[in-house]
């Protein structure tokens, strides 16, 4: 049994920190409510009394997940510094929370495509990619980056991006490190959207 100690009335917090673990270690398939319960010394009804099914819980991780991803990504874009810079924060702070939390983010974003999402996940689900397309538009409109569909460009930086983190989670990299790709790939997306500012001058 796992000695995770926990305040009374603290149980679903309890609940989740263990949940995260063991979806890291032993994926999705290795989560119980049950199991949870004993390692944690409770119950086998006491996580009933906060998650109905598994689901729910799946459900409350991918939102707890995505709230502590996305302070991530507006920490670094409120950060002092240019667009570009500021743009390549907020790729580093996705990238370093799914290649830290491979597992969990795997939850996150099917539980949030799942088709009886909450509003509320579909929403928060989609923070992070707001604040990126912020950054692009602000951009735009100092004439830094081309015009162009914003809510495209957005989505073509966060595959991107979400991309080299699934590659560098699982060491598929060769040698090359996580930073030195997030930086290669962040420098070519904010290039290619420079480059069509001046091609649509040139048009």
């Amino acid at each position: 049994m796992t000695n995770l100690p926990y305040h009374h009335g603290r149980l679903r917090e309890a609940l989740l920190a263990r949940a995260t673990a063991v979806i890291e270690e032993a994926g999705v398939e290795g989560l119980s409510l049950r199991q949870l319960a004993r390692d944690l010394g409770v119950s086998h009804a006491a996580p009933g009394r906060h998650f109905r099914d598994k689901q729910a819980l799946l459900d409350a991780l991918a939102l707890d997940g995505f709230r502590s991803m996305n302070a991530r990504i507006v920490g670094a874009s409120e950060t002092a510094g240019d667009h570009r810079s500021r743009f390549a924060r907020i790729a580093k702070a996705y990238v370093d929370f799914a290649v830290t939390h491979p597992a969990l983010l795997a939850v996150m974003h099917s539980t949030k495509h799942a088709p009886d999402a909450s509003d509320e996940l579909r929403s928060i689900g989609e923070d992070g990619i707001r604040v990126a397309r912020a950054i692009i538009a602000e951009a735009q409109d100092a004439g830094e980056l081309a015009p162009g569909d914003r809510e495209e460009l957005a989505l073509v930086c966060f595959a991107s991006l979400h991309g080299a983190a699934v590659l560098a989670a699982g060491n598929l990299l060769d040698g090359t490190s996580t930073d030195a790709l997030t930086v290669a790939t962040t420098e070519l997306l904010w290039a290619g959207m420079v480059v069509g500012m001046s091609a649509s001058r040139r048009a």
